[in-house]
């Protein structure tokens, strides 16, 4: 069976949700090889062996580890998240390997063919690689993880080339505060505000209502170029690709390319004063009303449940 090379995101001990995604796609084509860049401590095999890893290379350098790992075994195929850092090493190693690169697949199929979703989820197309190892990143989200437990062999990678210098090096750090809510995509509920909330202000209910959930805070584009909350939590076609167990929208109006990045979730719950809404078009459960009164409501009932 052929080898595929799955490039997994972790912070040490556990796999990211992309990386158990990643995981549960590679078995379709193949036997998943997991990739790890910095050690791979016993927590972390044990987690990547649950998801169907049957080997795991720990790197020091992911790029140029990746380019010598697809020479050695020539893979059916690699795969990565569709993140900032996903994207980045996916092109390098296309380059480096010159070969083709397909970008943000929602579903992977024997060939290896990617599937991607354009205009806004509203068209899919099927593609494949036709020159060299296909090399393909998978938007988060779109599958769900299944384990598949195995007992991973640990093949540690020394590079036989050195990593080539890069042409730009950091010069500064600046620590991201924490705000102590889970990511948005690995988040199992996901509060989003539009631009109903008004301001700034009124996205901190967005945020309260997130916290009482224990949940993720996200917006649409629109809140987020108003200066509302950072770029960061942004959710739809230009932003994250979000599939939550509950997504509730507190004042989004639903446009097509908010729609894009959240119709997967498993229970969309809308808020909205306008009974014209889009958004409750996909919604599950929709409350026509002002957020502004019925958000606080809404903490105040899951606080007092919770004693």
């Amino acid at each position: 069976m052929s080898t595929v090379l799955v490039l997994v995101e972790h912070d040490g001990a556990d796999v990211r949700k992309s990386g158990r995604e990643l995981l549960t796609l590679a078995r379709r084509l193949g036997e998943p090889a997991a990739v790890v860049a910095g050690d791979a401590g016993p927590a972390l095999v044990a987690a990547l062996g649950r998801y169907g890893a049957t080997t795991v290379y720990p790197v020091p350098e992911p790029v140029t580890a990746l380019v010598e790992l697809a020479g050695r075994i020539e893979p059916a195929a690699v795969l990565l998240a569709s993140s900032p850092a996903g994207r980045e090493i996916a092109a390098r190693l296309a380059v480096r390997l010159d070969a083709g690169l397909i970008t943000d697949a929602v579903e992977v199929s024997a060939g290896p063919v990617f599937t991607q979703a354009v205009f806004a989820g509203a068209w899919f197309v099927d593609s494949e690689v036709r020159r060299g190892t296909p090399i393909a990143t998978v938007r988060p989200g779109a599958v769900s993880p299944q384990e598949n437990p195995v007992e991973p062999r640990v093949v540690p990678v020394s590079l036989a080339e050195a990593a080539p210098v890069p042409a730009a090096g950091l010069v500064s750090r600046r620590p991201k505060q924490a705000s102590g809510r889970p990511g948005l995509t690995d988040a199992t509920v996901v509060v989003a505000g539009g631009r109903g909330v008004g301001s700034a202000g009124g996205f901190a209910l967005v945020e309260q209502l997130a916290d009482a959930f224990g949940g993720a805070a996200g917006a649409s584009r629109a809140v987020t170029d108003l200066g509302w909350c950072p770029h960061e939590l942004q959710i739809g076609q230009t932003g994250k690709t979000v599939t939550p167990q509950l997504y509730l929208a507190a004042g989004v109006s639903g446009a097509i390319q908010h729609r894009a990045g959240m119709q997967g979730s498993r229970t969309i719950v809308a808020i909205n004063k306008d009974p014209k809404a889009p958004i409750f078009e996909i919604a599950d459960f929709g409350v026509v009303g002002d957020l502004h009164t019925i958000v606080p409501a809404l903490i105040a009932e899951i606080q007092q449940r919770r004693g």
